[in-house]
């Protein structure tokens, strides 16, 4: 299978899980986002890797007209359902099916990383582009600055070790690395920042739910049963206990602009 394949399957195994335990948490770098933005009303923007459609949702009512992309069509039901005047298609970030020259902005938030060659995916975004148009990407920060990332360390333990290359949270988070590729496709980094994006549950229950609900998890289930993973995330989350039933996760992302 392509990675649109494994990562579209991986991603609608539990994807009411991610847009209601997971990706609310995001908001703090979406506000960012779209404060440096500066979308005028009727702007198009293309969601590349929209994944529910919660960031879709923002920007529709900052007045762009939006259109999203993903590989997983468990998620883009939910983001079709928050969106229902908008247009979600199931397609692939390396190979967009829009005209050249034809985008105000394009996002990938938490998405580019998971396309099976980034630069690809970052040379389709840059050519749907308009000449001065922003493109975002918002990817995890240095897995040591994130306390989520021992839990999908732990996940991931269920797992075969994977080939060198393999899409994954991390894989672009190395110093450094998006502003090479980014100059290697002659798109220019404008703006970057460090976003903090603290993740609070309620209940254990919750975030063991929030975390079933990404694709490394539905990947170990392939493995081992939904209750061992299920256990490995709760065994994981004890060292993020406050007190009575709370858990918190301390986590940092960074946020590029570039431009065409």
């Amino acid at each position: 299978m392509t990675t649109k394949e494994v990562q579209g399957k991986l991603w609608s195994i539990a994807p009411h899980y991610w847009s209601k335990y997971f990706e609310p948490f995001f908001i703090p770098v979406y506000k960012k986002a779209l404060d440096h933005m500066k979308i005028e009303e009727g702007s198009l923007l293309l969601d590349a890797g929209c994944g529910s459609g919660l960031f879709s949702s923002m920007a529709v009512s900052a007045g762009a007209d939006v259109i999203g992309v993903d590989a997983a069509p468990g998620l883009l039901e939910i983001a079709r359902e928050r969106n229902p005047r908008n247009s979600f298609l199931e397609e692939d970030l390396e190979a967009l099916p829009f005209a050249s020259n034809n985008f105000q902005f394009v996002t990938g938030f938490n998405s580019l990383q998971y396309a099976g060659n980034f630069s690809n995916a970052l040379s389709e975004s840059k050519r749907v582009l308009m000449k001065g148009g922003k493109l975002v990407i918002c990817i995890w920060d240095k897995p040591e600055l994130s306390e989520a990332a021992e839990i999908l360390k732990s996940i991931g333990s269920l797992l075969p070790p994977p080939p060198p290359g393999t899409p994954g949270p991390f894989a672009l988070s190395e110093d450094g690395k998006i502003e090479s590729i980014c100059a290697s496709v002659d798109l220019k980094v404008v703006y970057k920042t460090q976003v903090s994006c603290p993740f609070f549950y309620p209940s254990l229950d919750h975030g063991v739910k929030a975390f079933l609900g990404t694709g490394p998890a539905a990947a170990a289930m392939n493995h081992v049963s939904q209750k061992e993973v299920e256990q490995k995330i709760a065994d994981a989350f004890m060292p993020y206990h406050l007190k009575e039933d709370m858990y918190h996760l301390q986590n940092s992302f960074l946020l590029f602009i570039a431009e065409k």
